[in-house]
């Protein structure tokens, strides 16, 4: 019996064994280790790709989105508008600052559904922080004319949508902040924890990075309250290695995807859709069938690993009791939460597995 993983780093490094440990050997020989040389280069070469102005190289993806919102100075007695159906380190970034996150259902591609999304505007709104999930960019015109119009903020949680674009433009390049983050997983991703902020404004960049490094700008002279927040050079050398090849990485994804929706022929089962604006760039692959936890067993005995992204949504969660919610307020993010499951979808996946899961997928019955 076949054995495929849900998902496998060894490929990646594998293909550019070479580039990466030179790079390692070069940070490790240099004797310099923080905020150097190769964190500078990084930031300057994802600022590019992504069309920003500026990046900031930070510690994690929440630490990337906990920052941004601290850096708009938004806190106790703020709401943030946040989708329903997330990782709840979208969410934990907003009560970490103290402030109150409003929650969105999402459409039907999984993102915040920017139609409901003006009903839940008050005088205490300050910013919607769109996720733009599983590698599929958000409405974003749309949200932008919500800002524009209520004069609120915009974080773009870009955890999941390295290189993804809405209509041509990259993800994170429309709001005040986008945030990255570069866990080994993602399609962007780095040889630990490290994330990144971009930013199209001076004055919050220069923000950002006093708050990544204690509040200074210089030794000894702290201006801010801030926090030890840092990419540090030896996962910046690995970054800017693998930015390289993420072109070639993603199009590897959107080809294993597209084999997925022309193969997959099951009454059971809806295949993700791809708004007419988007560019997806698969990060997850994820199928509805309220069957869910019946095609995960039968899957598993056939030597298939799959996922569930995610079993809770936050305003379920236990840590958010406190909010108030209970099940049935957010009936959209809450069938979701019990239908999706991600299929296996890595960069090196052999196109004969892809085509074992499509067979088994297809010969499943209830």
């Amino acid at each position: 019996m076949k054995e495929i993983p849900f998902s496998s780093l060894n490929s990646i490094y594998a293909t550019h064994a070479k580039e990466l440990e030179d790079a390692a050997l070069r940070v490790l020989r240099s004797g310099w280790y923080i905020l150097g040389n190769e964190v500078q280069q990084f930031e300057k070469k994802f600022a590019a790709f992504n069309h920003a102005n500026y990046c900031i190289g930070v510690n994690s993806g929440l630490d990337a989105l906990t920052l941004a919102i601290r850096g708009l100075g938004l806190g106790e007695g703020d709401e943030i508008i946040v989708p329903a159906h997330t990782y709840i380190a979208t969410v934990l970034a907003v009560t970490e600052n103290k402030a109150t996150p409003i929650f969105v259902e999402p459409d039907e591609y999984f993102n915040i559904n920017v139609e409901k999304v003006e009903q839940v505007i008050t005088s205490k709104t300050k910013a919607i922080l769109p996720v733009h999930l599983y590698g599929q960019p958000c409405n974003m015109d749309a949200i932008m004319a919500l800002a524009k119009a209520y004069n609120l903020y915009v974080v773009e949680d870009c955890a999941q949508s390295h290189g993804a674009c809405y209509k041509g433009k990259m993800t994170g390049s429309f709001g005040d902040f986008g945030c990255y983050s570069f866990y080994p997983t993602k399609n962007l991703g780095a040889f630990g924890d490290a994330g990144a902020v971009i930013t199209n404004s001076s004055e919050l960049y220069h923000r950002m990075n006093m708050l990544r490094n204690y509040g200074s700008r210089s030794k000894y002279h702290h201006e801010i309250e801030g926090v030890n927040s840092r990419l540090d050079e030896l996962q910046a050398a690995l970054l800017s290695v693998k930015l390289q090849h993420l072109d070639s990485l993603t199009k590897e994804r959107q080809q294993i995807a597209a084999l997925y929706l022309e193969g997959i022929r099951n009454d059971y089962i809806e295949l993700p859709k791809t708004a007419p604006y988007a560019n997806h760039v698969y990060h997850l692959f994820v199928i509805r069938l309220k069957e869910r936890d019946k095609l995960q067993t039968y899957l598993q005995a056939k030597g298939i690993s799959t996922q569930i992204h995610y079993p809770i949504p936050p305003h379920l969660a236990q840590c958010y009791s406190h909010l108030g919610y209970g099940a049935g307020d957010f009936p959209v993010a809450e069938r979701y939460a019990q239908e999706c499951l991600s299929l296996p979808l890595y960069n090196g996946m052999n196109i004969n597995d892809v085509e074992y899961v499509i067979q088994m997928i297809n010969s499943f019955r209830v």
